[in-house]
């Protein structure tokens, strides 16, 4: 078989790619020029902006006017483990697992926390463990696999009576699908992914319900200074107003802003979920038209239409190191070519490709991707003599 010419386009988005994500259209760094560069983030203008990110975020995800947002140190990450070390502990936990970073909140409760009453219900890459729900139980859970590919379908499995709090990672699913709030009392995400914002800042979401058990319920464990939410019981209001427990970086919350001005331009939530879906279905005909390449996830309802990942039947049976130094090498081209970066999927993922559908991508820059895609296969099929 003749070697596929390269392609002559290119996505014409700056770094396309899936670490993190592609920053919204038409991007640019002078964009940023208002942002509240060496000013106090305790200042009125820089409170002001904080509370207006809050707010924003609050229009274009549609969350209830009860929920508290507040903006907390260290990513998606942080949030999360906010979360855990604050309001597990009362109850019995429920754990689901299917991606890297669900594996690493199994970690966090039962080796860190040290919690006895503890069940986890994990899977392997490309599946969903079964969704149930026990009410009397916190549960904790991802909502989109960044890693596996995988998404839980809907949220009808979780009871609306509720005596646990449901802990959702949200991460790689916030500003991709529309999220059921009240079925989630703690929820968590980063500006990076649906928004291709920058990194470092995290988003935690609470229900009133969640309130309460913050302020009625102490942990038996210390809590560093940048887990606490509240003080000797009621609720730090001003977390939930744009005080943040940390410095935040002024540039970073005009990037996020600047976003979220973006979504609401675009429709809002539905017109966000929209340019997901419409990016998805183009991948999606195109790995059913395509016979070296198969979805991660192992039935339809639980793929995720944001971060796809996928599996490369060829490589199966041949040794870890050498599928992922094939993976290196495709990846390699692509970005030497300058048409596409990090789409290998994450260290501690199987070896597979993750390609990026969120809705900061044009769907013209998806199908510019695919005829690189394959000349890259082709090239490196060649390179390791498997044709």
């Amino acid at each position: 078989m003749p070697l596929k010419s390269k392609p002559k386009l290119k996505p014409t988005c700056l770094h396309f790619g899936s670490g993190p994500t592609a920053k919204p259209p038409l991007w640019q760094l002078d964009h940023l020029q208002s942002a509240l560069i060496g000013r106090s983030h305790r200042s009125l203008e820089a409170k002001a902006k904080l509370a207006l990110l809050i707010e924003k975020t609050r229009t274009v995800l549609k969350i209830p006017n009860d929920y508290k947002i507040g903006i907390l140190p260290g990513s998606a990450t942080g949030a999360i483990e906010c979360a855990l070390w604050s309001c597990l502990g009362l109850y019995g936990v429920d754990v689901m697992a299917f991606d890297v970073f669900g594996k690493l909140w199994v970690t966090d409760v039962i080796d860190q926390l040290k919690l006895d009453d503890v069940t986890v219900s994990q899977t392997d890459y490309g599946h969903m463990p079964s969704l149930n729900h026990n009410p009397n139980r916190d549960l904790v859970f991802t909502w989109n696999g960044t890693t596996s590919g995988t998404c839980v379908p809907h949220a009808d499995w979780i009871h609306d009576d509720r005596k646990g709090l449901t802990i959702c990672d949200a991460t790689s699913a916030a500003f991709c699908v529309d999220l059921p709030w009240s079925k989630l009392d703690v929820t968590a995400y980063s500006w990076q992914k649906g928004l291709g914002g920058e990194a470092a800042h995290g988003m935690l979401i609470l229900s009133p319900r969640a309130v309460e058990r913050l302020q009625t319920y102490q942990p038996s464990w210390p809590l560093p200074r940048l887990f606490r939410l509240t003080n000797k019981g009621p609720l730090i209001e001003g977390i939930f107003r744009g005080e943040t427990i940390n410095t935040p970086s002024m540039l970073c919350v005009e990037d996020c802003l600047q976003a979220l001005d973006w979504a609401e331009k675009i429709g809002g939530l539905k017109g966000l979920v929209n340019r997901c879906q419409t990016n998805f279905g183009i991948l999606k005909e195109w790995v059913q038209r395509t016979s070296w390449v198969d979805f991660m996830a192992q039935e339809a309802s639980i793929t995720s239409p944001s971060s796809v990942c996928l599996a490369l039947p060829l490589l199966v049976g041949h040794s870890a190191p050498l599928q992922r130094e094939f993976l290196k090498s495709f990846a390699g081209l692509l970005r030497k070519e300058q048409a596409a970066y990090e789409v290998v999927n994450h260290m501690h993922a199987p070896p597979s490709l993750r390609i990026w559908c969120g809705p900061t991508v044009e769907s013209q820059n998806i199908e510019l991707l695919l005829p690189w895609l394959e000349w890259a296969y082709q090239e490196t099929l060649f390179s390791f003599n498997f044709v």
